[in-house]
């Protein structure tokens, strides 16, 4: 990659890293549905206006309805999990539950498109599994308060962006990228705002909870997504989704240097864990083949 793609790509991590810290702040102020509607709705409002000035807006009119399920399970379903999860669980390890996703991607492809998977594939989901179980043995309180019910939220929510991959690849495939992201965020925008409406906090926000709902929708979404299409075109989409392994690093960092959270020896060796099986599930990390013999 050229020196412009790989700070695009550290930039990325950086903004979807502070996702979870941004998340973390505002979720108790706001509740998880109100926060998730404010986030994808001034993202809709940038990516938008963006659309129109790049292109046309005639390729949301004519996806309307393949957009609405879409925004629900690639933004709306998401979001809204994981603003949940942060109301239980650190910044941190939120952030290394998402990064099982592209295990989801590879095990959902092969349900629904049937996709074929290698035997080094199946071993990397099964490691990424297993890291998952392990931060979750260590975290779990089996209480309705506790970080059980927000360690399965995070895990559904990756898998939701999961399901979202083969929708793009199933629906999608042609329709520019940034009408993709302006038609999902405009959809979950839409299916969100009766939920957000009747959950709708009822006393007075503070200045910093709506400055992390703002940074949400502008930074770690609005921005987030233009550049995250820009490394697609430029390097590749197989390139540009090894972010992943970088967001939850930036996730702790910041985790830890504005919340004082702690993190532990089991959360580096889950994420690694984890990490490592999505490298060998995405076939980042593939199995080397022979070298061809040459003739004495």
């Amino acid at each position: 990659m050229k020196r412009r793609d790989v700070v695009d790509l550290v930039l990325l991590a950086a903004l979807w890293g502070a996702s979870f810290l941004f998340t973390r702040i505002a979720a108790p102020a706001f509740g998880p549905l109100a926060l998730a509607e404010v986030r994808v709705a001034i993202a809709a409002a940038m990516l938008v206006p963006l659309l129109a000035w790049r292109a046309d807006l005639s390729e949301l009119r004519r996806h309307a309805t393949r957009f609405l399920l879409l925004g629900a399970v690639n933004t709306a379903i998401p979001f809204s999990l994981f603003a949940y999860a942060a109301l239980s669980i650190t910044a941190g390890l939120a952030s290394i539950l998402n990064a099982t996703a592209p295990l989801f991607t590879a095990l959902v492809a092969w349900l629904w498109l049937r996709e074929r998977l290698t035997l080094l594939q199946w071993l990397g989901m099964a490691i990424g599994m297993a890291g998952v179980a392990w931060l979750s043995a260590s975290k779990a309180q089996f209480t309705l308060d506790g970080s059980a019910l927000a360690i399965g939220a995070g895990v559904l929510a990756s898998l939701s962006y999961g399901v979202s991959a083969s929708v793009v690849k199933r629906y999608f495939t042609g329709v520019r990228p940034l009408a993709v992201a302006a038609g999902s965020q405009s959809a979950a925008a839409l299916l969100l705002l009766p939920f957000a409406a009747a959950s709708w906090p009822a006393g007075a926000l503070r200045a910093v909870d709506w400055g992390s709902a703002v940074a949400l929708g502008v930074l770690c979404t609005g921005l987030a997504y233009i550049l995250y299409f820009r490394l697609i075109a430029r390097v590749g989409p197989a390139t540009a989704m090894t972010v992943t392994f970088l967001i939850p690093a930036f996730a702790m960092l910041w985790g830890g240097l504005i919340l004082g959270e702690s993190v532990t020896g089991t959360m580096l060796a889950g994420c690694a864990v984890i990490l490592a099986g999505t490298a060998l599930a995405t076939g980042v990390v593939r199995a080397r083949s022979p070298a061809p013999s040459r003739a004495a």
